[in-house]
């Protein structure tokens, strides 16, 4: 079977994906940055036998990959996303980041390097194709408005039957897959709130209007929209990141800037806390006698696994022959966002989490500044995107 043969190539490649991660990881690259990434990446495929590669794919540095195979079939989309986070690295690894203050401390490097090796493989394997696999390399999945907007503008999915994508975790034990169907990861909203009142002595209150009095009112009043405007069975998080009211201690504050963070699990759920938290906006304004100015955006929205593709990865991976594979577990939801989601309004998918817990066991979460990866994750990922691929594009006689 297709499956068997492209597994045991990338054994043999397993060692290559790791240099290409390390290599990757020393040389990270902000969103909407990514000019040497996106040039190591299209250089990869000069000696591929690729039907098409695209640079610079909906004007963002994305690089898109057609593999075709040589009976008619489904089009399939698998993505790896390629950018780094704003992050100083404290990992001391050999291969840590040499561009100051930037650092892939998300996993990036390792969905590129093994993406970059299988998207080889199924090019040496294409006569045993059928259809059309679309490898999506893209970039700012970590910055709104995110790379996935522009590219979806650009056409990247049309005429694409379904999309897969892979996350490895460094939370999740290395060694399990994990999946689920529906509703998968929050949808994020953004907040700025600028309270502005009347600046004046400390010595005397009543000749001015306090903004930070007013401000604080706001931060724990909006702390009631989880606990009395949200159903109990539904999951919203409303997080206050940033409150500038640094001044001195005898003088009134005139203006305090707020920004907040907005996690949600349904449409629904989003438009309920937006609309609580523009009254409670309105309520700083009549109550306090200020005047407030409130920016307030939705950005990724909520991640949506199809229930029909997410069965069909699932038996796929569970009859796979993968020997690191050593469970496939259904998952919580989880908190964070992801831009991956965009592609999933428009067209049917999955994306699922691999593990890649450290051996040591100290696993420092995604985006910290000592974040790593348990390497032996990134054949997983291969093999098991191979595994997927191969469901939809097996072109042997059964």
């Amino acid at each position: 079977m297709l499956v068997d043969e492209l597994i045991k190539k990338l054994d043999e490649k397993k060692e290559h994906i790791i240099e290409i991660r390390r290599y990757l990881h020393a040389h990270p690259e902000l969103s909407f940055q990514e000019e040497e990434t996106a040039k190591y990446i299209s250089d990869f495929y000069k000696n591929v036998p690729v039907d098409s590669v695209e640079t610079n794919f909906g004007g963002e540095r994305g690089v898109v990959v057609t593999i075709k195979g040589s009976k008619p079939g489904k089009t399939i989309a698998i993505r790896a996303d390629f950018d780094a986070l704003p992050i100083k690295e404290e990992t001391g690894l050999p291969f840590a980041s040499k561009n100051e203050g930037v650092m892939h401390a998300c996993g990036h490097d390792g969905h590129t390097a093994y993406m970059l090796v299988l998207a080889e493989t199924l090019a040496e394997y294409k006569n045993e194709l059928k259809g059309t696999i679309r490898i999506i390399h893209q970039p700012a999945e970590e910055a709104p408005p995110g790379g996935a907007i522009g590219m979806i503008k650009a056409g990247v999915l049309d005429d694409v039957d379904a999309i897969i994508g892979i996350h490895v975790m460094s939370n999740m034990k290395t060694g399990h897959i994990f999946y689920r169907s529906g509703n998968t990861q929050t949808g994020r909203s953004y907040f700025k709130l600028v309270v502005q009142g009347s600046g004046g002595h400390g010595s005397s209150p009543h000749l001015a209007n306090d903004a930070i009095v007013a401000a604080s009112s706001f931060v724990m009043n909006i702390q009631t929209i989880v606990s009395r405007r949200i159903n109990p069975f539904d999951m919203a998080s409303v997080t206050i990141g940033n409150f500038d009211g640094k001044g001195t201690f005898n003088v009134i504050k005139d203006a305090v800037t707020i920004e907040g963070d907005v996690r949600t699990m349904s449409p629904e759920t989003r438009e309920i806390v937006e609309s609580e938290v523009r009254t409670f906006t309105e309520g700083l304004e009549k109550s306090y006698k200020v005047n407030c100015n409130l920016e307030y955006k939705n950005d990724y929205p909520v991640l949506y696994n199809d229930p029909e593709v997410t069965e069909q990865v699932l038996q796929a991976l569970e009859q796979a022959p993968i020997p690191e594979v050593e469970a496939i577990l259904e998952t919580p939801p989880q908190p964070p966002s992801e831009d991956f989601a965009y592609y999933l309004e428009k067209v049917p998918g999955c994306f699922f989490y691999v593990g890649a817990q450290p051996e040591s066991g100290e696993a420092y979460p995604h985006h910290h500044p000592k974040f790593d990866i348990n390497e032996k994750s990134l054949i997983i990922c291969a093999k098991a995107m191979a595994a997927v691929v191969a469901s939809y594009c097996d072109g042997s006689e059964g």
